[in-house]
């Protein structure tokens, strides 16, 4: 953007002041009365008074330089009472933090030396200057609101990683975390603070009182008759836990709130404050007094609409006044007391921030006539005191302190010059800029006026018994109803308010992206972009680094206004291209990925790493998307691991050096955010350790190395992202599966991009975070209804309870208030209607992009994981976290996207292409969760029917070599519901008590899927293969699972039964539970396939039936010995009622073995239940005795035993009546009858059989198998497990080529 001044002849070399001749033909413009009135009226003295124009000097250009010094040096004879004013102080005039000797612990301070953040247990560091006398103050700016102990300490205080400051005798502090003070003992004292707060601390010497403001409201004193006299002189100080910081201020800037009566710590450059004002005045009066030149006069003018029109008797004016003016407007406390005062005053007259363009002509003005370096040092100065001032300004009712800051950042971003140069080196580079587009939530509902905005509160109080709020709609009370639409209007004026600010805040962001600003360079949009990126990277790349992670609360903002100024652009581009997509149909184009135009760090990709996909895939590249690959890329991807010992070598010869103050610039080479509120590099750290290794024996170790690598994107042009001449920009290599249609600009693709990283990286972590006030409020809520009942329970003579009771409901009554006033605030910033719709934009966008990449094909693998992440997150986010304030099912398309991310969850958790067992586990357990609700489980039911085909095959997997847990238990999903005594949500001895969390996948009501159950059956019984593999993996991990479960609750008895005092681990009870759980699981598993697919275990012209049946039968007995013998060790366990063992118990096991029991035995045609009745009964370990148990048949004996005993129940699937209905029960009725009668006859009929015809191997069974070719025998139970996993004979090794059936000869 051209200045307007440099419409003019003049260039800005001819602003260079002198007294040269030639200086006067300039004048000639104006005539030399008129100028000298001009200059008269500009230059006034400071009481205003003019003296009369036959005494006054006559001023011309070339004497108004000694005019101006003169006027100037007026008044500043202040500077000799400055020595004066530092009597009671001692120390530099300049007060930073100590970082030579002054500290204890780990710490972190910033560049300035005035932030800090806690790398130990309990750091603490003093200031470099000290008071002995007077009444002083300083403020710290509370960036983190954990434990810190904030206050004064003399020189003799010896601090500890244990104790800090107020922990020792002359040490006093204040806790705004646990609202103590401290002073070797503690008290209660103040309020609790925020990040955002300011804190005073004043200490007053003619006193000897110390007290603390908070926001510049005063807590009271909090210590009195502190210790003085000769040798007592107070250090500010701090202590401070790990990742805890603050930025102190003690005197460098203005004071946020000054304190009557009270001196900051460092003196304010008086002089220099005296000389700006009066040249701010000068300013201001060239901008009131204008010059008509044809009348000969001067005439006032309006301020609002002055514009410098290329007058040189007003330029060369003004370059008198910057020639003095500028190199104060280097320093940070003028720009803040002097500029941003008067720029905040020029918008104070309100209306559009357009609607004021002085501000525009001022910046027109300091980049013409200020020296370019301080041009660029006063707008870093003005927007770091912006950011500040935004971010520690108090909330109020109207927000109006945060709406008047963020106005003046978009009046100075307006200007382009001066949004160029913040967006290349100081908003990302130097300042935490996304501060800007965060709005803090209010600790305090009353400081921030919310009682005002929301006089009237309320809360659900409709619970079912598992805590939840209760969907059923229930009658409402004509009160509670009145009470909810009076909190309802509150929280909409709420809205209301913070929307302005998000406007604004939009606003910034829209500016950034401008990419219509091309003059003087390249355009706003592209500079962000590099910038972006770069800000992703660190965020990606230093996760364990907390100091540089932009803090997810502020990422939450971000990430809504980037959505909104990112949609704003993208349908004004649909608009003037009509053939572009809308950000409706928003998608990353699959090419990014691959191209190598967008760079991704070091994150994982789908198929690994990028340098694996390189090598792998270059062919598939080169054939589908025209991508080559350079060979000498791939060689140097092979040496990285050889570059970065080279690198770790050169920086451990640099680190070996011994130092008090380790600098780690490169490490920690970007703004800390926990420290100082808007600087700043923390790059100074400070540790105790390293001042005792002045003289080291040994070298200090190497600083663990933060590996940065330079980001191509740094030389990117415009050229190079949005393409040009046939050059396709970030969009080259389109694969031939890609329509051939323009989306969108290449610079908003990579925008989206990162958007969907942002979201990955932290926003769903917050948004999960947040929820735990809604969870509050809802516990808060049920302890007062439970008090409430109390009360009206409670007897009338029982006036001491009673009281009691009213206490506690005033109490839980005034929590709630403040509660619910509190999650009006969050449910207007972080989950309202509109916000709610942004994250079901993303999973949109994500469900397309993972679309479109998997029609590339083999290309697919080169997706980054978090595409995937991010579409499994977004909608567990919109389902669980929003869902209390707005419904998912409102969301237009909401079926539609349902049954869209069901397909690809169906698909991809067993796509080969993705290798990352962490995304395909997070796959299965997102189908998993899926299918346990009805809605959800719809949309699976409704995606292709190839792909719900595909899916059941994919479950139906053998298990070995796979995580089969999580596939078993969709498939468990599935049956819920259809399985006898498979009904329930809870299980039946757990009612009583209440679950952690009744939002769980598990605690949902059955929904079973017949329609899957269906395809599983089709599939079973059609692969001929896939249904032995799959059954005997099952009776395999069943036989594992219960194996395990087992020895676990031996180990546990053992344990329970010793005389001394012991614990068993929970974590062995943890495994013990889930090897039980399992086992039900896998016992499901197998009820189903035998109801929906019998003929797999019934008909034995199936090569494998047989056998499957056999092991079917052995397992089934042996899980019904163990659980059903009486007095046994899974008694005894159970009855121990262990914590972790809740989910062990008799129902859950039993119900499901007799569900399949009843249905090879009863629910069949004759010639299956005949089959699997020989079976079972052939079986050496049945008892007849474990199925009379199921019905609470006790055996005689133990009958007899327990009778003199307290009566104990016996188990018995009858006392379930709730749970197994009165068919199911005649069943196992019918079931028991059947094998008490085929157990007599099968006991009658059984000939003796000898030795020699029993199976050598088992000698259970008699020989019924001869192997071919070498004859040995065997039953076929024998033979057949064997040949699962061994070709070989028992006996001779032979290989055995057949298996016929043998039977012996009579005459034998």
């Amino acid at each position: 953007m051209t200045s307007r001044g440099a419409g003019t002849a003049l260039s800005r070399k001819n602003y260079r002041l002198s007294t040269e001749p030639e200086k006067s033909k300039v004048a000639g413009i104006v005539n030399s009365r008129l100028l000298n009135d001009y200059l008269h009226r500009v230059f006034s003295s400071a009481d205003g008074n003019q003296p009369a124009a036959a005494y006054r000097k006559h001023l011309t250009f070339q004497n108004l330089q000694e005019h101006l010094d003169r006027l100037l040096a007026e008044e500043n004879g202040s500077e000799d009472s400055q020595d004066q004013l530092t009597e009671g102080r001692l120390g530099p005039s300049t007060v930073v933090l100590d970082h030579t000797s002054g500290f204890e612990g780990l710490l972190l301070v910033d560049d300035d030396l005035l932030g800090v953040i806690g790398h130990s247990n309990f750091g603490s560091i003093r200031a470099t200057t000290c008071v002995y006398k007077g009444k002083w103050v300083y403020e710290v700016l509370i960036s983190s609101q954990g434990l810190m102990q904030i206050g004064w300490c003399t020189l003799n205080c010896r601090f500890n990683q244990e104790e800090g400051v107020g922990d020792t005798p002359d040490s006093y502090a204040y806790d705004g975390n646990r609202v103590r003070k401290w002073n070797v003992t503690t008290t209660n004292y103040g309020k609790s603070w925020a990040a955002g707060d300011i804190v005073s601390c004043l200490i007053d010497l003619e006193e000897g009182t110390i007290s603390f403001c908070l926001n510049g409201i005063s807590l009271g004193t909090a210590f009195d008759n502190i210790t003085r006299g000769a040798g007592m002189a107070y250090f500010p100080a701090i202590s401070l836990s790990f990742k805890e910081s603050v930025a102190f201020n003690f005197g460098s800037r203005p004071l946020r709130y000054p304190v009557e009566g009270y001196r900051p710590l460092q003196d304010p450059p008086v002089a220099d404050l005296v000389k700006a004002r009066k040249l701010l005045g000068f300013l201001k009066n060239v901008i009131h007094i204008g010059i008509d030149v044809t009348e000969g006069k001067l005439v006032e003018k309006d301020a609002s609409t002055w514009q410098l029109q290329g007058e040189p008797t007003v330029l060369i004016t003004l370059a008198h006044i910057f020639n003095y003016f500028s190199p104060l407007m280097c320093k940070v406390y003028l720009v803040e007391d002097v500029l941003m005062t008067f720029l905040l005053s020029i918008l104070e007259r309100g209306g559009a921030v357009e609607a004021h363009p002085l501000i525009q002509q001022l910046l027109d003005l300091m980049w013409l006539l200020m020296e370019e370096y301080e041009v660029h040092e006063c707008l870093k100065q003005l927007l770091m005191s912006l950011l500040r001032a935004y971010r520690f300004s108090p909330i109020i009712p109207d927000l109006g302190l945060q709406i008047h800051y963020l106005r003046l950042t978009i009046a100075v971003l307006k200007h382009e010059k001066s949004r160029k140069y913040l967006l290349s080196n100081v908003l990302f580079d130097v300042l935490r800029s996304v501060v800007f587009f965060y709005i803090k939530s209010p600790l305090r509902v009353e400081e921030a006026g919310l009682q005002e905005l929301i006089p009237t509160t309320w809360w659900p109080n409709r619970f079912t018994k598992e805590g939840k709020e209760s969907k059923e709609v229930k009658e409402e009370s004509a009160e509670e109803r009145l009470r909810r639409r009076a909190y309802e209007r509150g929280c909409q004026r709420l809205k209301k308010r913070i929307e302005v600010v998000e406007g604004l805040q939009v606003q910034i962001l829209k500016l950034l992206l401008n990419n219509k600003d091309r003059g003087g360079g390249e355009a706003s949009r592209y500079i962000f972009l590099n910038k972006f990126r770069k800000f992703l990277q660190e965020n990606a790349s230093n996760r364990g680094n907390l100091t540089v992670l932009c803090p997810p609360e502020y990422m939450v903002c971000f990430l809504h206004r980037l959505i909104a100024a990112l949609r704003f652009f993208w349908d004004g581009h649909k608009t003037k291209a009509p053939a572009a997509l809308s950000s409706e149909e928003a998608y990353v184009p699959p090419q990014l990925f691959y191209n190598g135009k967008v760079d991704y760090f070091d994150l994982q990709r789908l198929g690994g790493l990028l340098s694996h996909l390189k090598k792998t895939l270059k062919d598939d590249l080169a054939a589908k998307a025209n991508v080559l690959i350079d060979p000498a890329e791939l060689q140097a991807v092979t040496m990285d691991d050889l570059d970065e010992d080279e690198e770790s070598a050169t920086s451990a010869a640099q680190s070996q050096r011994p130092s008090a103050t380790l600098a780690i610039g490169g490490a920690l080479a970007r703004p800390g955010w926990l420290s100082s509120p808007t600087l700043g590099r923390a790059n100074r750290f400070l540790s105790t350790a390293a001042v005792s290794l002045m003289n080291p024996r040994r070298p200090l170790g190497t600083l663990e190395k933060v590996k940065v690598r330079t980001l191509s994107v740094e030389q990117r042009t415009e050229e190079d992202i949005e393409g040009s001449h046939g050059n396709e920009g970030l969009l080259l290599g389109r694969p031939p599966e890609e329509p051939d249609q323009p989306i969108t600009e290449n610079s908003l693709l990579e925008v989206l991009d990162g958007i969907v990283m942002m979201y990955n990286l932290s926003v769903h972590q917050q948004l999960g975070k947040m929820v735990g006030v809604s969870d509050d409020v809802n516990e808060y809520a049920m302890a007062l209804k439970d008090t409430e009942e109390k009360i009206s329970r409670c007897p009338k003579r029982r006036r001491d309870i009673h009281e009691e009771l009213l206490k506690s409901q005033k109490v839980f009554s005034e929590k709630l208030n403040h509660l619910s006033r509190r999650l009006a605030w969050i449910n207007v910033t972080i989950y309202s209607k509109e916000k709610m719709q942004d994250i079901y934009w993303l999973l949109r966008v994500c469900i397309r992009t993972i679309e479109h990449g998997d029609r590339t094909g083999s290309l697919f693998a080169f997706m980054p994981e978090f595409y995937l992440s991010v579409a499994m997150n977004s909608y567990s986010a919109l389902k669980n976290y929003f869902s209390p304030v707005n419904s998912m099912e409102e969301l237009p398309g909401y079926e539609e996207t349902l049954m869209r991310l069901a397909a690809i969850l169906a698909k991809h958790f067993a796509d080969s292409r993705i290798v990352g067992t962490d995304i395909r586990d997070s796959l299965m357990q997102a189908l998993a969760s899926y299918v346990c609700y009805p809605h959800s489980l719809r949309a699976v039911e409704r995606i292709p029917e190839e792909q719900r085909i595909s899916m059941m095959k994919n479950l139906l997997a053998p298990y070995e070599q796979r995580p089969w847990a999580q596939t078993n238990w969709i498939l468990v999903r599935l049956w819920r519901g259809c399985g006898f005594g498979y009904r329930y949500t809870r299980l039946p001895h757990l009612l009583k008590t209440k679950p952690e969390d009744a939002s769980l996948p598990s605690l949902q009501k059955p929904c079973p899927s017949t329609l899957l159950q269906r395809h599983m059956a089709d599939l079973l019984r059609s692969d001929r293969d896939l249904a032995p593999s799959f059954l005997n993996s099952v009776l395999n991990q069943l036989n594992w699972a219960f194996s395990e479960f087992i020895g676990m609750i031996q180990e546990i008895q053992q344990a329970a039964e010793r005389l001394e005092r012991n614990f068993v681990d929970s974590r062995q009870l943890k495994v013990c539970a889930t090897c039980f759980d399992l086992s039900v699981s896998l016992l499901r598993v197998l009820e189903m396939t035998v109801t929906l697919a019998p003929e797999i275990f019934l008909d034995w012209n199936r090569p494998s039936s047989e056998l499957l049946l056999r092991r079917l039968a052995q397992l089934l007995n042996q899980v019904l010995n163990r659980v059903t013998a009486e007095r046994n060790l899974f008694d005894r366990v159970v009855n121990l009622r262990l914590p972790g063992l809740e989910s062990v118990d008799h129902y859950p096991i039993l119900v499901a073995v007799t569900g399949i029991l009843v249905r090879l035995l009863v629910d069949t045609d004759a010639q299956g239940a005949e089959r699997a009745t020989a079976v079972l009964l052939a079986d050496p370990c049945f008892q007849l005795r474990s199925i009379q148990y199921l019905l609470g048949h006790a055996e005689p004996a133990a009958m007899a035993a327990a009778a003199p005993a307290t009566e104990k129940r016996h188990f018995s699937l009858s006392t379930y009546t709730e749970y197994i209905s009165a068919e199911e029960l005649s069943k196992v009725d019918k079931m028991l009858s059947h094998l008490s009668e085929e157990s007599k006859q099968a006991a009658a009929t059984t000939l003796p059989t000898s030795e020699e015809d029993l199976c050598p191997i088992c000698y259970a069974h008699p020989i019924s198998a001869i192997f071919r070719p070498c004859s040995h025998k065997s039953c076929k139970a024998c033979i057949n497990q064997h040949l699962m996993n061994n070709k070989d004979c028992f006996f001779c090794k032979a290989t055995i080529t057949g298996v016929d059936d043998f039977t012996k000869p009579p005459s034998s």
